[in-house]
């Protein structure tokens, strides 16, 4: 430990006494690190808030379906209805963990204004329960759904729009019955809304599930939408619901099964991230390397000199790795302080995002510095300016005495 600390001290003294050079390599790992804090705190803000819209709009943390239905369900959607009352999840003494249950009845079919026909894809949904999905569908002209007025419907702005209807004006629904048969209710539109997905908003409308139960002659529900308090109970909460219902019976599905775009993103932003920190990783790893070299260059007397009054190689390799580790520890501390200081600040003010491809609005962005982020950083800074030292401190402890010494005439 003595040894340990002696090393350090002596690293110490060498980062202060050339400050010039410190200052410019600890800067370059501060630089650095904050370029990945800044870069990784939006991509996982990117992750964050695409995964609760995600889940808010329309998945929800789980989905509890007919066994099948998520692969044949579209062809034959009458086959897999659940029953109509949705069972309790949870027993009555057990920590609440459900949010809410909310039943959907999935059906398609023709809407009419005036001389104007389009197909539509609807919902048939319990308003109550809907309400709990905050992120779901932003009503933007009217009123959301209502359990008191079971002939009003809201529909996407692009629908809206193709049809040429606004809020108040009477439109006729026709779907094919669960008995083959045809079925129309004429409504009126209550409201327009719009969610993440342009392609959405241009076909969808919603009912109460009840209206849709009457035009489609049925009964029961295609899927269950389990929404939770917390994200993070999803596994925990899937087990359960597997071991609490039968599995002939029920199929319990957790959203990022179903979630095909978001995966893709985070793969594709994952693999953005890695490349990120193996350029910054090379920049800190030259940065370092090539202080540590010079300083070796600039010492070589002064190692003679240690080297004759006793001190081992093993002890000027040590000293020389000691010095680049406090490199690497000043300059990550710093980037971790200066990158949190940073990604504060961007939060506070917001970050103007245009709309995506496919989506309607844009978005104001934000930095999301977690726990994770800054150990990933801090570590990779620690690292790599460990490994950039090694080779000049071993460079600077195989020099032979004789030689060493000769260089100070």
């Amino acid at each position: 430990m003595h040894s340990l600390w002696l090393d350090f001290s002596l690293a110490f003294r060498n980062v202060v006494r050339q400050r010039r050079r410190s200052a410019i390599a600890i800067g370059a790992v501060a630089f650095g690190i904050t370029a990945l804090i800044l870069a990784s705190g939006f991509i996982e803000w990117i992750f964050m808030d695409f995964r609760e819209s995600t889940i808010q709009s329309q998945l929800g943390h789980l989905q509890i379906v007919k066994p099948g239905y998520h692969d044949a369900g579209k062809a034959d959607p009458y086959a897999y209805l659940l029953p109509e009352a949705v069972p309790e999840l949870e027993a009555p003494n057990e920590p609440r963990k459900i949010k809410t249950v909310a039943p959907r009845l999935s059906f398609s079919g023709l809407i009419s204004h005036g001389d104007a026909t389009l197909s539509f894809i609807g919902d048939g949904v319990s308003p109550a329960e809907e309400s709990m999905f905050r992120k779901g569908v932003q009503v933007s002209s009217g009123t959301n759904l209502s359990a008191d007025e079971p002939l009003a419907i809201i529909m996407g702005e692009g629908l809206a729009r193709n049809l040429g209807v606004k809020v108040g004006d009477k439109v006729v629904l026709l779907a094919n019955t669960a008995t083959g048969g045809t079925n129309a209710v004429e409504v009126s539109v209550r409201g327009l809304f719009s969610t993440v997905t342009k392609a959405y908003d241009d076909a969808a409308l919603r009912v109460p599930i009840g209206t849709a139960r009457t035009l489609l002659r049925t009964k029961g529900s295609h899927v269950w939408i389990v929404l939770l308090n917390e994200t993070s109970d999803t596994d925990r909460m899937l087990e359960k619901l597997r071991g609490k219902l039968p599995p002939d019976k029920f199929e319990v599905v957790p959203w990022h099964k179903l979630a095909d775009l978001y995966n893709k993103t985070a793969t594709l932003f994952t693999k953005q991230i890695q490349g990120i920190r193996l350029i910054i990783g090379l920049i800190i790893l030259l940065s370092i390397s090539n202080t540590m070299t010079m300083s070796v260059m600039e010492r070589i007397s002064e190692i003679g000199t240690c080297m004759a009054l006793g001190v081992k190689r093993i002890g000027i390799l040590r000293l020389f790795v000691s010095e680049g580790l406090l490199l690497g520890l000043f300059g990550g501390m710093l980037g971790l302080l200066t990158g949190s200081g940073v990604a504060a600040m961007i939060s506070a003010i917001g970050i103007p995002m245009p709309p995506p491809p496919g989506m309607s609005h844009g978005y104001t962005g934000a930095i999301l510095v977690t726990p994770r982020i800054a150990l990933d950083a801090f570590v990779l800074a620690v690292g790599t300016t460990l490994v950039a030292s090694l080779y000049p401190a071993w460079t600077a402890s195989r020099k032979q005495i004789v030689d060493a010494l000769r260089h100070s005439r």
